[in-house]
């Protein structure tokens, strides 16, 4: 415990060495960032995102705009046939928001995750809803995996894992095994078609039926990507799914 606590004093000391001679930048504007508030978001910045409290969509966590209906879904979700049970995001994708996961998931910058970590336990309820769970992220395919080198997924569900704490954990029982195109520009129905038997859950891997797992993307756009990871879930013995991702675009 000593140690744990002299290696947090050291890590904290070198961080403040490194922010005086090398002042952190907005990730978005490019502004100098306050250390002390934030990590890589200026305050105005910050003050831009829209992090998602209630009324949401019960399926994929979409914000009801000046509504104050509750228990219904969305217009993204109208014709999504949910194989899991409801859905949670913690940002709309739009502005500074949009800038953390493009450079996350397209030019290596992994050090944006603290950032969405103080992001996640910003938006109302977020934590609350993964705490205590499994979080699955929806694995690449190999071949990706090998070109970006490491799955930003993983790397959420991991930091979500880490500031919920309470028993939240991160496991992998999902792979991909379909090398499917780039699914960025597509409607629902194909992006359904192309995701067809695209996941599996490793050989040998039960799942627990009492057990409730909750799979992390990065973005929800038509949920056709979640919607097939939970069946391939379901059929390995979960029977409690929902969903989360950081933003929804």
């Amino acid at each position: 415990m000593e140690r744990q606590q002299r290696g947090r004093h050291w890590r904290r000391w070198l961080r403040a060495l490194r922010d005086t001679w090398f002042p952190p930048v907005c990730a978005h504007c490019r502004s100098l960032v306050d250390p002390v508030r934030r990590h890589h978001l200026c305050e105005p910045c910050a003050r831009r995102l829209h992090r998602v409290a209630g009324p949401h969509c019960t399926t994929c966590g979409y914000p009801f705009f000046g509504d104050t209906a509750t228990d219904r879904v969305c217009e993204h979700c109208f014709e999504l046939e949910p194989e899991f049970r409801e859905g949670r995001t913690a940002v709309v994708l739009r502005g500074p928001a949009r800038t953390l996961v493009i450079d996350l998931k397209y030019h290596g910058a992994t050090h944006l995750l603290e950032e969405i970590g103080l992001i996640a336990r910003e938006a109302e309820g977020f934590l609350d809803y993964l705490r205590g769970a499994t979080l699955v992220p929806v694995p690449l395919h190999p071949r990706k995996l090998r070109e970006r080198g490491y799955n930003q997924s993983r790397l959420l569900a991991g930091i979500f894992a880490r500031v919920a704490g309470s028993g939240t954990r991160l496991a992998e029982p999902l792979r991909r095994v379909v090398d499917t195109p780039t699914q960025t520009r597509l409607d629902r129905r194909t992006r359904q078609e192309n995701l067809k038997g695209a996941f599996e859950v490793r050989r040998g891997r039960r799942l627990d039926p009492a057990e409730r797992f909750v799979l992390i993307d990065d973005v929800f756009t038509t949920g056709a990507t979640l919607n097939t990871c939970a069946v391939a879930l379901r059929r390995a013995g979960a029977r409690v799914i929902d969903v989360a991702t950081f933003g929804h675009g």
